[in-house]
C-alpha cells in the first residue's frame, strides 16, 4: 500500500496495474469502508483494466483532517491525487456515498473524468430517503469496526443477497487494513448532511450508467431513476438485489459495468 501527500493531506491508495491504452477506472468506496472492501470488485474485473483505491480523509489509511472535508474540497484532492499519480484521464465508479463524490468530481473536474458508473447512489440531502429504522442504524460506525455486528445487521441494513452472506459480510471488514475513525466517520455524515446533486446534475456531461437494486433499504429505487433521468447521457440499469450487490455478487454486476466502459 502506497500513500501521499495533496495540500497536507495525506492519502493512502493502491493500484492494481492494468493496460495503460485502456482508460484506468477509479473507485470511491462507500462511507466509513477503507478501499479493501472492494476487493472482490477488483477480482471480477478485467484484469487488463487498472484500477485505482484511495481512502477519504478520517476513513481506513488515510488521517482524519482538523475540519470537516466538503464535497467540492475532496472532489480537489481526489482530482489532486490523480494528476500527482499521472493519470490524465480515468473513469469513476463510485458506490453509495462513494456516488457522491463520484458526481462532484464529474461536474468540477469534467476533464479528468470520461465516463462515470453510479451504483446504490443518489442526489443528497434532498432524495427520495430510505428506512427510517435503517436510517438511524447508519449514524454509528460500529458495522466498520466489529465485523460480527456487521454480519448480525447486514440483512436488515443492506438488502437483498446480504440476507444470506452474513459471512462475506464479516470476512469483507475484517479485511480492512485499517478500521478508520469515528471523527472521521463523523464528517463524512457532515458532507453528505450539507451536499446535494440537483442542482448541477444536469451539467454532467460524461456517459453514465445508472445501477440501483430493488430491494435496497438505504437508497430507494426511485433515486436511480431521478439521476438517470436528470443526468443527460445516462443508462439506468435495475437489478434484482440489495446496496451492497456489487461487492456480494460481483460477478454478476461487474460484467455490466465492464460492458459500459468497454464501448
Amino acid at each position: 500500500m502506497h500513500s501521499l501527500t495533496v495540500a497536507g493531506q495525506r492519502i493512502r491508495y493502491d493500484i492494481r496495474p492494468g493496460n495503460r491504452r485502456k482508460t484506468p477506472l477509479l473507485l470511491c468506496c462507500g462511507i466509513g469502508a477503507a478501499f479493501e472492501v472492494l476487493q472482490t470488485v477488483i477480482d471480477a474485473m478485467d484484469p487488463d483494466r487498472e484500477v485505482i483505491r484511495f481512502d477519504v480523509p478520517g476513513v481506513g489509511g488515510s488521517p482524519v483532517g482538523l475540519l470537516p472535508y466538503p464535497f467540492p474540497i475532496l472532489a480537489w484532492i481526489v482530482e489532486r491525487m490523480l494528476r500527482q499519480l499521472g493519470y490524465d484521464e480515468v473513469d469513476v465508479l463510485g458506490l453509495s456515498w462513494g456516488g457522491a463524490l463520484a458526481q462532484q468530481l464529474a461536474v468540477q473536474h469534467r476533464r479528468r473524468v470520461r465516463r462515470l458508473v453510479l451504483v446504490s447512489t443518489a442526489t443528497g440531502m434532498l432524495m427520495v430517503p430510505g428506512r427510517p429504522a435503517t436510517l438511524v442504524r447508519m449514524v454509528t460506525p460500529r458495522r466498520f469496526r466489529d465485523p460480527e455486528y456487521a454480519a448480525g445487521v447486514a440483512g436488515f441494513l443492506y438488502g437483498g443477497s446480504a440476507r444470506r452472506h452474513a459471512t462475506d459480510i464479516r470476512t469483507m471488514f475484517k479485511n480492512q487494513a485499517y478500521a478508520g475513525s469515528r471523527r472521521g466517520y463523523l464528517f463524512q455524515l457532515m458532507a453528505g448532511a450539507a451536499w446535494t446533486s440537483l442542482p448541477f446534475l444536469g451539467l454532467i456531461q460524461q456517459p453514465t450508467l445508472v445501477l440501483s437494486g430493488d430491494d435496497d433499504p438505504i437508497i430507494p429505487i426511485a433515486n436511480a431513476r431521478i439521476l438517470a433521468t436528470l443526468i443527460r447521457h445516462a443508462e439506468l440499469h435495475l437489478y434484482h438485489g440489495g446496496h451492497v450487490e456489487l461487492v456480494t455478487e460481483a460477478p454478476n454486476l461487474v460484467p455490466v459495468i465492464t460492458e459500459y466502459l468497454s464501448r
